[in-house]
């Protein structure tokens, strides 16, 4: 990714976050896409902690997502933080894509989740 694009990828994402934000009853899904890996997590932004992630460095997911194409790897990321989350009792989420078009990727691992019982 050169510099230019980084920086307008980080413009994108301010413009979002300026409108939205987490709460202990709706966290934030934050999406962060890199040309090989793909992390996402649950975030309560008054608290400024992480509830719940997911990412397919996480040994179980790089298990089962080594001969997957990239947006299937996305889906099963997607699935994987649906689970956690609803471990820790979070059902409704406000979805970040941090910047990056929704489409491809971030796409997959949106429709993953929520077809994994997260509303958003």
């Amino acid at each position: 990714m050169s510099a230019k694009s980084r920086i307008a990828r980080k413009r994108r994402h301010r413009r979002v976050r300026v409108k939205i934000s987490g709460t202990p009853v709706r966290p934030r899904l934050n999406v962060f896409r890199s040309l090989k890996h793909i992390y996402v997590q649950v975030i309560d932004d008054t608290k400024g902690i992480t509830l719940a992630a997911a990412s397919t460095v996480d040994r179980e997911i790089a298990a089962a997502a080594s001969d997957k194409t990239k947006k299937e790897q996305a889906a099963l990321v997607g699935e994987a933080v649906a689970e956690r989350a609803k471990a820790a009792g979070i059902n409704e989420v406000v979805f970040d894509r941090g910047g990056f078009k929704y489409h491809g990727r971030v796409k997959a691992l949106a429709e993953a989740a929520r077809e994994a019982g997260l509303k958003f």
